[in-house]
Protein backbone atom coordinates (compact mmCIF):
# COMPACT_ATOMS: atom_id res chain seq x y z
CA UNK A 1 0.00 0.00 0.00
CA UNK A 2 2.86 2.46 0.76
CA UNK A 3 4.49 1.61 -2.49
CA UNK A 4 1.48 2.48 -4.55
CA UNK A 5 0.25 5.47 -2.54
CA UNK A 6 3.46 7.23 -2.14
CA UNK A 7 5.08 6.32 -6.05
CA UNK A 8 2.43 9.03 -6.83
CA UNK A 9 3.19 9.46 -10.79
CA UNK A 10 3.23 5.54 -11.26
CA UNK A 11 -0.08 5.55 -9.78
CA UNK A 12 -2.07 8.23 -11.25
CA UNK A 13 -0.64 6.88 -14.87
CA UNK A 14 -2.57 3.40 -13.47
CA UNK A 15 -5.96 5.30 -12.58
CA UNK A 16 -6.17 7.02 -15.84
CA UNK A 17 -5.48 4.21 -17.60
CA UNK A 18 -8.09 1.49 -15.96
CA UNK A 19 -10.58 3.95 -17.53
CA UNK A 20 -9.55 2.91 -20.60
CA UNK A 21 -8.69 -0.38 -20.89
CA UNK A 22 -10.81 -1.98 -17.73
CA UNK A 23 -14.07 -1.31 -20.07
CA UNK A 24 -12.55 -4.18 -22.47
CA UNK A 25 -11.57 -6.60 -19.24
CA UNK A 26 -14.67 -6.55 -17.39
CA UNK A 27 -17.23 -8.00 -19.73
CA UNK A 28 -14.81 -10.70 -20.41
CA UNK A 29 -14.04 -11.55 -16.76
CA UNK A 30 -17.99 -11.42 -16.39
CA UNK A 31 -18.69 -14.49 -19.58
CA UNK A 32 -16.29 -16.64 -18.36
CA UNK A 33 -16.99 -16.15 -14.36
CA UNK A 34 -14.22 -14.74 -13.51
CA UNK A 35 -14.59 -12.69 -9.87
CA UNK A 36 -14.01 -8.75 -11.58
CA UNK A 37 -11.54 -8.44 -8.81
CA UNK A 38 -8.91 -10.28 -11.36
CA UNK A 39 -8.90 -6.89 -13.90
CA UNK A 40 -6.92 -5.67 -10.74
CA UNK A 41 -3.91 -8.60 -11.68
CA UNK A 42 -3.35 -7.27 -14.85
CA UNK A 43 -3.14 -3.72 -13.69
CA UNK A 44 -0.67 -5.33 -11.42
CA UNK A 45 1.23 -7.51 -13.91
CA UNK A 46 1.41 -4.58 -17.14
CA UNK A 47 0.39 -1.55 -15.72
CA UNK A 48 -2.09 -1.93 -18.93
CA UNK A 49 0.57 -1.11 -21.17
CA UNK A 50 2.58 -3.91 -23.23
CA UNK A 51 5.63 -3.96 -21.64
CA UNK A 52 8.14 -7.20 -22.19
CA UNK A 53 9.63 -8.60 -18.81
CA UNK A 54 13.20 -9.76 -18.85
CA UNK A 55 12.07 -13.22 -18.99
CA UNK A 56 10.01 -12.48 -22.25
CA UNK A 57 6.43 -12.36 -20.84
CA UNK A 58 4.39 -10.20 -23.13
CA UNK A 59 1.41 -8.07 -23.04
CA UNK A 60 -1.21 -7.24 -20.41
CA UNK A 61 -1.58 -10.01 -18.82
CA UNK A 62 2.00 -10.92 -19.31
CA UNK A 63 2.15 -14.46 -21.44
CA UNK A 64 5.09 -16.11 -21.92
CA UNK A 65 5.06 -17.59 -25.64
CA UNK A 66 4.66 -21.37 -25.00
CA UNK A 67 2.14 -20.12 -22.21
CA UNK A 68 0.47 -18.40 -24.57
CA UNK A 69 -0.06 -21.10 -27.52
CA UNK A 70 -0.82 -23.56 -24.05
CA UNK A 71 -3.98 -21.35 -24.01
CA UNK A 72 -4.84 -20.83 -27.69
CA UNK A 73 -3.03 -17.23 -28.64
CA UNK A 74 -1.31 -17.36 -32.37
CA UNK A 75 2.36 -15.96 -32.12
CA UNK A 76 4.44 -15.86 -34.99
CA UNK A 77 6.71 -13.26 -36.28
CA UNK A 78 3.29 -11.73 -38.12
CA UNK A 79 0.81 -11.97 -35.24
CA UNK A 80 1.36 -12.34 -31.48
CA UNK A 81 -2.03 -12.08 -29.84
CA UNK A 82 -0.58 -11.50 -26.24
CA UNK A 83 -0.78 -8.13 -27.51
CA UNK A 84 -4.52 -8.20 -28.46
CA UNK A 85 -6.50 -7.54 -25.55
CA UNK A 86 -9.84 -9.24 -25.81
CA UNK A 87 -8.05 -12.50 -27.09
CA UNK A 88 -5.17 -12.18 -24.49
CA UNK A 89 -7.94 -11.83 -21.69
CA UNK A 90 -9.78 -14.63 -22.89
CA UNK A 91 -6.32 -16.93 -22.59
CA UNK A 92 -5.63 -15.33 -19.26
CA UNK A 93 -9.65 -16.91 -17.91
CA UNK A 94 -9.23 -19.73 -19.31
CA UNK A 95 -5.42 -20.41 -17.39
CA UNK A 96 -7.40 -18.93 -14.22
CA UNK A 97 -10.13 -21.36 -14.66
CA UNK A 98 -7.68 -24.26 -14.80
CA UNK A 99 -6.28 -22.75 -12.02
CA UNK A 100 -9.32 -22.51 -9.60
CA UNK A 101 -10.07 -26.58 -10.55
CA UNK A 102 -7.02 -27.48 -8.96
CA UNK A 103 -7.16 -25.04 -5.79
CA UNK A 104 -10.35 -24.22 -5.30
CA UNK A 105 -9.25 -20.67 -3.59
CA UNK A 106 -9.03 -17.61 -5.65
CA UNK A 107 -5.72 -16.72 -3.34
CA UNK A 108 -4.33 -19.39 -4.60
CA UNK A 109 -5.37 -18.81 -7.96
CA UNK A 110 -3.64 -15.66 -7.76
CA UNK A 111 -0.81 -16.85 -6.45
CA UNK A 112 -0.53 -19.13 -9.40
CA UNK A 113 -0.13 -16.30 -12.01
CA UNK A 114 2.85 -15.04 -10.38
CA UNK A 115 4.65 -18.48 -9.40
CA UNK A 116 2.99 -20.77 -11.66
CA UNK A 117 0.17 -23.77 -10.76
CA UNK A 118 2.67 -26.47 -10.14
CA UNK A 119 5.18 -24.14 -8.48
CA UNK A 120 1.91 -23.56 -5.92
CA UNK A 121 0.99 -27.14 -6.00
CA UNK A 122 4.33 -28.30 -4.99
CA UNK A 123 4.31 -25.47 -2.20
CA UNK A 124 1.02 -26.72 -0.57
CA UNK A 125 1.74 -30.68 -0.19
CA UNK A 126 5.15 -29.58 0.94
CA UNK A 127 4.24 -27.11 3.34
CA UNK A 128 1.17 -29.16 4.13
CA UNK A 129 -1.65 -26.35 4.45
CA UNK A 130 -4.45 -25.33 1.96
CA UNK A 131 -4.29 -21.41 2.24
CA UNK A 132 -2.36 -18.98 -0.14
CA UNK A 133 -2.21 -16.98 3.85
CA UNK A 134 -0.67 -19.99 5.46
CA UNK A 135 2.52 -20.38 3.05
CA UNK A 136 5.54 -19.53 3.40
CA UNK A 137 6.18 -18.26 -0.44
CA UNK A 138 9.66 -16.21 -2.14
CA UNK A 139 8.96 -12.48 -1.55
CA UNK A 140 7.45 -11.61 -4.79
CA UNK A 141 4.86 -14.58 -4.70
CA UNK A 142 4.22 -13.71 -0.63
CA UNK A 143 3.60 -9.88 -1.43
CA UNK A 144 1.60 -10.22 -5.08
CA UNK A 145 -1.81 -11.04 -3.65
CA UNK A 146 -1.83 -8.01 -1.14
CA UNK A 147 -0.30 -5.79 -3.77
CA UNK A 148 -3.76 -6.64 -6.00
CA UNK A 149 -5.58 -5.47 -2.94
CA UNK A 150 -4.23 -2.56 -2.64
CA UNK A 151 -3.95 -1.96 -6.07
CA UNK A 152 -7.89 -2.43 -6.04
CA UNK A 153 -8.35 -0.34 -2.53
CA UNK A 154 -6.53 2.80 -4.23
CA UNK A 155 -8.71 2.73 -7.72
CA UNK A 156 -12.03 2.57 -5.68
CA UNK A 157 -11.20 5.11 -3.10
CA UNK A 158 -8.74 7.26 -4.70
CA UNK A 159 -9.57 10.45 -3.48
CA UNK A 160 -8.84 8.83 0.10
CA UNK A 161 -5.35 8.15 -0.27
CA UNK A 162 -4.28 11.56 -1.86
CA UNK A 163 -5.44 11.00 -6.25
CA UNK A 164 -7.43 13.71 -6.84
CA UNK A 165 -8.65 13.56 -10.87
CA UNK A 166 -11.11 15.16 -12.72
CA UNK A 167 -12.91 13.29 -15.45
CA UNK A 168 -10.85 15.03 -18.31
CA UNK A 169 -7.78 13.58 -16.56
CA UNK A 170 -8.57 9.66 -17.41
CA UNK A 171 -7.41 8.09 -20.34
CA UNK A 172 -11.06 7.56 -22.62
CA UNK A 173 -11.24 4.06 -24.54
CA UNK A 174 -10.75 4.22 -28.32
CA UNK A 175 -13.41 4.97 -30.85
CA UNK A 176 -12.94 2.52 -33.84
CA UNK A 177 -14.47 0.42 -36.14
CA UNK A 178 -14.09 -3.36 -36.99
CA UNK A 179 -12.47 -4.39 -40.29
CA UNK A 180 -12.65 -8.19 -40.85
CA UNK A 181 -10.15 -9.53 -43.09
CA UNK A 182 -9.71 -12.66 -44.93
CA UNK A 183 -7.20 -12.45 -47.45
CA UNK A 184 -3.55 -11.47 -47.09
CA UNK A 185 -2.13 -8.08 -46.70
CA UNK A 186 0.97 -7.56 -48.04
CA UNK A 187 1.93 -4.09 -46.79
CA UNK A 188 -0.06 -2.76 -43.85
CA UNK A 189 0.84 0.84 -44.41
CA UNK A 190 -1.34 0.45 -48.10
CA UNK A 191 -3.88 -0.86 -45.89
CA UNK A 192 -3.68 1.80 -43.47
CA UNK A 193 -4.08 4.64 -46.00
CA UNK A 194 -7.13 2.94 -48.05
CA UNK A 195 -9.03 3.30 -44.68
CA UNK A 196 -8.54 7.10 -44.49
CA UNK A 197 -5.31 6.50 -41.22
CA UNK A 198 -1.60 6.16 -41.22
CA UNK A 199 0.69 3.00 -40.34
CA UNK A 200 1.12 4.23 -36.44
CA UNK A 201 -1.85 4.57 -35.70
CA UNK A 202 -2.87 1.66 -36.83
CA UNK A 203 -0.08 -0.54 -35.22
CA UNK A 204 -0.91 1.95 -31.85
CA UNK A 205 -4.97 0.50 -32.41
CA UNK A 206 -3.62 -3.39 -33.36
CA UNK A 207 -0.18 -4.03 -31.33
CA UNK A 208 -0.77 -7.32 -31.98
CA UNK A 209 -0.09 -7.22 -35.66
CA UNK A 210 3.94 -7.40 -35.37
CA UNK A 211 5.02 -6.92 -38.60
CA UNK A 212 4.60 -4.63 -42.05
CA UNK A 213 2.22 -7.70 -43.39
CA UNK A 214 -0.08 -10.00 -42.38
CA UNK A 215 -0.67 -13.20 -44.13
CA UNK A 216 -4.38 -14.57 -43.67
CA UNK A 217 -4.61 -18.52 -44.95
CA UNK A 218 -7.68 -19.91 -46.36
CA UNK A 219 -10.34 -20.11 -43.89
CA UNK A 220 -8.93 -17.60 -41.54
CA UNK A 221 -10.35 -13.86 -40.49
CA UNK A 222 -9.00 -11.22 -38.34
CA UNK A 223 -10.67 -8.33 -36.74
CA UNK A 224 -8.83 -4.98 -37.50
CA UNK A 225 -9.81 -2.40 -35.34
CA UNK A 226 -9.64 1.28 -37.42
CA UNK A 227 -10.25 4.53 -35.85
CA UNK A 228 -13.45 6.14 -36.50
CA UNK A 229 -13.09 8.58 -39.98
CA UNK A 230 -15.61 10.47 -38.03
CA UNK A 231 -14.05 11.08 -34.74
CA UNK A 232 -12.41 14.10 -35.23
CA UNK A 233 -9.53 12.75 -32.75
CA UNK A 234 -6.22 11.59 -34.24
CA UNK A 235 -4.87 8.60 -32.27
CA UNK A 236 -1.69 8.62 -29.91
CA UNK A 237 -0.20 6.68 -26.98
CA UNK A 238 -1.01 6.91 -23.11
CA UNK A 239 0.04 10.91 -23.27
CA UNK A 240 -3.58 11.69 -25.22
CA UNK A 241 -6.90 12.22 -23.48
CA UNK A 242 -9.02 13.28 -26.26
CA UNK A 243 -11.02 9.64 -27.04
CA UNK A 244 -14.51 8.93 -27.25
CA UNK A 245 -16.13 5.70 -26.05
CA UNK A 246 -16.11 2.75 -28.30
CA UNK A 247 -18.76 2.31 -30.63
CA UNK A 248 -17.45 -1.08 -32.75
CA UNK A 249 -18.91 -2.07 -35.99
CA UNK A 250 -18.17 -4.46 -38.83
CA UNK A 251 -17.02 -3.96 -42.20
CA UNK A 252 -15.34 -6.66 -44.86
CA UNK A 253 -12.30 -6.73 -46.27
CA UNK A 254 -11.10 -8.35 -49.43
CA UNK A 255 -8.29 -7.41 -51.90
Amino acid sequence: MLVNTYWQSQTLLLLKRKERWFGIIEPILKQNHIPDDFKYLALAESGLTNVVSPSGASGFWQFLEGTGKNFGLKISSEVDERYHLEKATVAACAYLKSAYQKFNSWSLVAASYNMGIDGVGKQLEKQQVKSYYDLLLVEETSRYVFRILALKEICENPTAYGFHLRKRDFYKPFNFVVVEVDSTIPDLARFAQIHAINYKELKLLNPWLRSNSLTVKSGEKYEVKIRKNNSGDGVADDSDTLWMKTLPEKEFHRE
